[in-house]
């Protein structure tokens, strides 16, 4: 299947925070598990770039280059400093006239224009240090742009599939399951917000070039009421509605020593991907924000992501691939090589038979992940792997003693631990993390 997988999509009006990191670790994941089972999958960023938070975000940025408090309805935090001093410094360099010296509106406009190219800049430079990188930035303004949205609008008017009332222009969503009907065109003759989603929805359907059989979009807790407004928008345009698939994520909270982790130094009100990265690094942070269900809300314990122990999930499994590249260097040091010839009916013990087994259970975790839309059954699955490797490497003898000579056995045993090593190897991959050689 082609799928177009839309996520994260945060506003360009601030950092990436902890609620979008959390898609941008699933969404990522997701994308490979389903590239590895067969789909072609382009992954999407919906670039917000049309309405009033970047009007909220632009008045922003006037009001600190000016010095003064931001609105009360705008943006917050540093970062909003930082990016209309770049404006600013930015016109300098390039010998344009200070933005702050021009009349207001003109000066607003420069402050959108250059500041949201700024923020977004940034975001997706963090969003690739974070290994989440996108096939397309789709831009929200285009839809709207040369007519598209009044075309599509008017073509679904004469197809009957909207109807007029009190004054406004409305989808009969409710034929589809939708709890509501959809007003498309306000009593003011503006768009509102939805009309805009049903002409994406069909662009992804119709491009030239990876038109999508089905569509996900991921979305935050606080959109609920889309599921079934999408759902409807795809069977009012003659689509199935299995052709659009809408996940909803709940809510990341960080804690340390039993206590809420809330502010930002950099964001004022919100913690951000920079922050998660600079406390626990990218190889915990993407693997604990794809182990649990998106729709369970969690709690990410910064203590317990930073220690090395066995409790601590990224740690345990990244140790088991480390210690399996160890036995690996060991063999060879003591000149064991499977070419020389092995024998797998040797692999008899209990703890042969236990790892075998869970290796041969990757397939169906991968099939399975990609299937239901859940990356977390591969975190389960390494989990259980990295068990039965411990456990195996326990008992399990891969180089010989001093006085002891190099077997089958050994050589056999050397196969089942590089298998453990490239299975472990490939499932963290699929997971945007790292698999290391030591710790």
């Amino acid at each position: 299947r082609s799928i177009n997988l839309e996520y994260v999509s945060a506003n360009p009006t601030g950092p990436v925070h902890l609620g979008s990191v959390r898609w941008a670790a699933v969404g990522d994941s997701l994308a490979r598990l389903m590239a590895a089972s067969g789909a072609a999958v382009t992954r999407e960023y919906y670039f917000n770039d049309h309405g009033s938070q970047i009007d909220r975000f632009s008045h922003s940025l006037y009001a600190r280059a000016m010095g003064r408090e931001v609105p009360e309805d705008g943006y917050g935090g540093q970062y909003i400093a930082d990016i209309a001093d770049q404006v600013r410094a930015d016109a300098h360099a390039a010998g344009e006239p200070d933005p702050v010296t021009l009349p207001e509106d003109e000066a607003i406009e420069v402050f959108r224009a250059r500041g949201v190219e700024l923020m977004f800049a940034e975001i997706k430079e963090r969003l690739h240090s974070f290994r989440a990188d996108f096939d397309v930035f789709f831009h929200e303004n285009s839809v709207f742009e040369g007519g598209k949205v009044d075309a599509l609008l008017e073509t679904m008017r004469e197809n009957g599939q909207l109807f007029e009332a009190d004054g406004a222009w409305w989808m009969r969503t409710t034929d589809y399951g939708d709890d509501k009907d959809r007003v498309v065109i306000k009593s003011d003759g503006n768009h509102a917000y939805v009309a805009g989603d049903i002409a994406y929805y069909q662009d992804k359907m119709t491009r030239a070039v990876n038109p999508a059989d089905v569509a996900i979009y991921m979305l935050g807790a606080d959109h609920n009421g889309y599921v079934g407004r999408l759902k409807a928008i795809a069977q009012i345009l003659g689509y199935r509605a299995d052709q659009i698939e809408v996940m909803i994520g709940q809510l990341v909270n960080l804690v340390k020593d039993g206590k809420p982790v809330r502010m930002s130094k950099r964001a004022g009100t919100v913690v951000t991907l920079e922050d998660l990265v600079e406390a626990v690094g990218v190889d915990a942070a993407r693997y604990e924000l794809t182990r649990y269900s998106v729709d369970t809300p969690i709690d990410i314990d910064l203590g317990l992501l930073t220690s090395k122990s066995n409790e601590n999930p990224v740690y345990y499994v990244q140790y088991a691939h480390a210690r399996t590249a160890a036995v690996a260097r060991n063999a060879a040091e003591a000149g064991v090589k499977i070419e020389d010839g092995v024998d797998t009916s040797l692999l008899d013990s209990a703890a042969d038979g236990e790892l075998l087994a869970v290796l041969g259970q990757f397939p169906a975790a991968v099939r399975d992940a990609a299937k239901f839309y859940e990356p977390h059954r591969v975190n389960r699955y390494l989990e259980q792997l990295a068990s039965a490797y411990h456990s195996w490497y326990g008992v399990s003898r891969v180089a010989p003693k001093a006085d002891e000579e190099v077997t089958d056995l050994h050589r056999t045993r050397l196969l089942l631990n590089n298998a453990a090593q490239q299975v472990l190897a490939n499932g963290l991959n699929l997971l945007g993390v790292s698999a290391p050689e030591r710790m």
